[in-house]
């Protein structure tokens, strides 16, 4: 019982929000508040704010909070541990990854699951900032983002692939009948990226400002299928990595474009918490990532017109 109210409080902080947090628990949401009542009577502290709707957590709660996480984030390895011991490596492996990552966890998923079919994913598109966050919140097993940017704090890293940028531009525009870009050309067009929360789109401002020319955003948006639509459907460019080409290819009457290498180059990899049990299905997943060679994805896509 005591692992049950555990998980309605994990729950609430994930969600924030009572009816949401019922609702993933499979309970109703008098069930739920009872159950972190009973709780905080057990315990003998307040854990939750009162309010009409939830407020966040006392200090106590947050504290109680840390390690109802990690208690259960113990409980699903051991679960792991026993299955494995029954020849059955099973459970859910939580992957969070950045949106210009998403395209390639398909080559570490795919042969995982041919090596534990009982194996299940979640695969969430997240910022590099909230891969860390919720690494130390065991709200997720493994995250794939940069690894050589911004700090990542206390986290172990499993290098996977250094980015290379290609310009998508329409092919009866200015640049479309280049065999190649260089980064002044990708400032002067206009451009859809990815949002400004996003590291990639850092990373990219980054190197457009090298080149003493401020970029022309017209749209920003936070998926690569928005990005796709308006390059075709407003004649827009995008800098983009050169992992996207592989899964999403170039658009009909639009051209890919290598971009020279930047000054600095950046890597993407598996980052992994450095604190708490490292469950067997990220085991797993380390193994399979040091396995596939990832550095070459997409090289002989580059330059093809769409």
């Amino acid at each position: 019982m005591l692992l049950r109210r555990l998980e309605y409080l994990a729950a609430l902080a994930r969600e924030g929000h009572f009816g949401r947090a019922a609702e993933s628990c499979h309970v109703t949401q008098p069930a739920l508040s009872a159950g972190i009542r009973k709780l905080e009577r057990e315990l003998g502290v307040q854990v939750v704010k009162r309010g009409q709707r939830f407020e966040g957590f006392t200090p106590e709660g947050e504290e109680v909070l840390h390690w109802a996480q990690q208690m259960l984030a113990e409980r699903a390895a051991l679960n792991q541990q026993l299955a494995a011991m029954r020849g059955e490596l099973s459970g859910t492996l939580r992957i969070g990854a950045i949106p210009t990552a998403l395209s390639v966890a398909s080559l570490l998923t795919t042969p995982l699951r041919q090596r534990h079919p009982l194996v299940r994913f979640l695969l969430e598109s997240t910022s590099s900032r909230e891969i860390v966050r919720r690494l130390n919140d065991f709200d997720i097993d493994v995250g794939m983002t940069y690894v050589d940017g911004e700090p990542l704090g206390p986290v172990r890293v499993v290098p996977l692939y250094r980015e290379r940028y290609l310009l998508l531009t329409p092919a009866d525009g200015a640049l479309g009948r280049r065999d190649g870009a260089d980064w002044s050309d990708a400032a002067a067009a206009p451009l859809c990226l990815l949002t400004p929360d996003m590291q990639n789109r850092r990373i990219i401002d980054g190197h457009l400002a090298d080149t003493g020319t401020e970029a022309r955003v017209v749209v920003e948006t936070d998926t690569i299928s928005a990005i796709y639509d308006h390059v075709v459907s407003m004649g827009l460019s995008s800098v983009v990595p050169h992992t996207w080409l592989p899964s999403f290819g170039v658009p009909e009457g639009i051209r890919a474009l290598p971009l020279p290498r930047p000054r600095r180059s950046y890597q993407v990899g598996l980052v992994l918490a450095g604190h708490g049990p490292e469950s067997l299905l990220t085991r797993a997943l380390v193994e399979v990532a040091r396995e596939v060679d990832l550095s070459e994805v997409a090289g002989s896509t580059a330059g093809v017109a769409g």
